[in-house]
């Protein structure tokens, strides 16, 4: 079953948003002005819209694979986490960016992606002397042989 999720287009230069079933269930978003940046400047990146998520969701943002090679940008919070209270006719999403490099970014440029999530459900830590599971080997081990 589908989920409804009610979207207002702040800027009208963007091209709308489109889930596109069978590649991934990341949606990608678009940069909502032209942007000039120097490298080492921080700027929130508008990326034109305000959603109401469903209750109980979350949206997770995380910049696109090709976004630092394109534009020299990374995500300085690594990844954005909006919950359904974000959800008012002003509260655009903005994309948290920080410039490596002097960079250009112009209307429909796509910086990054979104996906929902449900939120995690409520937890309760049990507190014990030993964990019943083999160690892995550390932190970082992973990849060695």
């Amino acid at each position: 079953m589908k989920k409804q999720i009610k979207i207002k287009y702040i800027s009208k230069d963007i091209e709308k948003l489109r889930y596109i079933a069978g590649n991934s269930d990341w949606i990608d978003l678009r940069v909502a002005c032209d942007i000039s940046m120097k490298k080492g400047e921080f700027r929130l990146i508008p990326l034109g819209i305000a959603v109401e998520l469903p209750k109980g969701y979350e949206a997770h943002i995380v910049p696109r694979s090709s976004t630092y090679k394109n534009f020299g940008l990374i995500q300085t919070n690594h990844m954005g986490v909006v919950d359904e209270s974000y959800c008012g006719d002003n509260d655009e999403w903005m994309w948290p960016a920080l410039a490596l490099r002097d960079t250009e970014l112009h209307v429909n440029d796509r910086v990054c992606q979104f996906r929902i999530m449900e939120h995690q459900p409520e937890i309760e830590f049990e507190e014990v002397d030993s964990l019943e599971s083999p160690d892995r080997g550390g932190f970082g081990t992973s990849g060695k042989n």
